[in-house]
């Protein structure tokens, strides 16, 4: 099944789990409520998203003379994928990675830290920039906020549903939904559900990533090597992350928290290497 459709299907899948304990709780009214200040709450992340991670990691915007090979690529890079030219950020971090932000192409920014700077070649470095050029291309940013809007407002009908079961809002434990222990079980589980869905729809967009970028320079094998040198580093050196950025990156900078890798925004890099190998060179 293609990512673009899977993504479909998940975040329809999100939108009926959203419907269904909506009707189950408060019916139409509480559907409205609950997306309405989710999609508050989201937007601010949304539109602000690129100046909020980039100043939590210290990046700082180079121009062409500081850093450029770097800028060459990204330029070279946008140019073949006919996006606007973004702007360029590096991270002052030795842990190796990189990540793309913004709420459009016309506002997107390309970050990488200074680490991945000193361990990839350019064809490596190509491979990095064309993934995060395709997540620009693909409107990642977009779709992840639509999903965390969908799966907040899956959150507050929940935290609705748990206080009230606390104070006897339930509907009486002879009807159909199952009153205080049916909302107790939906409290539990609903945004559980809600956030295994919000990261399968992640590691979707960064398989498609993958695919549109070694569509963007031709060669695949530049982010598998890329990958692979990355998946070492990132273990030898640990990355002091926000996990609320963590899908951000081209890699996951959390690997190796088993907890979070339960819930991980990013496929496994065994996964997504195996399957750059197996493309041929266009």
């Amino acid at each position: 099944m293609g990512n673009s459709i899977k993504t479909v299907l998940l975040l329809g899948a999100l939108t009926g789990l959203l419907m269904f304990i909506g009707g189950a709780i408060g019916g139409r009214g509480g559907i409205y409520i609950a997306f309405i200040f989710a999609v508050i709450l989201n937007f601010g992340s949304y539109w602000f998203s690129d100046k909020i991670v980039l100043k939590m990691y210290r990046a700082q915007e180079v121009s062409e003379s500081a850093a450029p090979e770097l800028y060459s690529i990204v330029r070279n890079l946008a140019l073949k994928a006919q996006l606007p030219m973004p702007r360029v950020y590096i991270i002052p971090e030795e842990t190796p990675n990189a990540f793309a932000t913004g709420r459009n192409a016309k506002h997107a920014v390309v970050a990488v830290t200074a680490g991945i700077m000193r361990i990839l070649n350019k064809e490596e470095l190509e491979g990095v920039i064309s993934h995060e050029l395709s997540h620009i291309k693909n409107g990642d940013m977009l779709i992840s906020s639509i999903a965390a809007t969908i799966a907040g407002a899956i959150a507050m009908l929940a935290s609705m549903a748990q206080w009230a079961a606390i104070f006897g809002g339930a509907r009486s434990d002879d009807d159909d939904n199952g009153g205080i222990i049916g909302l107790i079980a939906m409290a539990i589980f609903a945004p559980l559900a809600a956030a295994v869905i919000q990261m399968a729809i992640s590691r979707s967009r960064e398989y498609l990533a993958d695919a549109s970028g070694a569509n963007i320079t031709k060669n695949p094998y530049g982010l598998a090597s890329a990958l692979e040198k990355l998946s070492r580093a990132s273990q030898k050196i640990p990355m002091d992350a926000n996990p609320s950025t963590a899908h951000l990156f081209i890699v996951n900078p959390l690997t190796g928290k088993s907890l979070m890798n339960l819930f991980s925004t990013h496929p496994p890099l065994e996964d997504r290497i195996a399957r750059l190998r197996s493309m041929k060179p266009y």
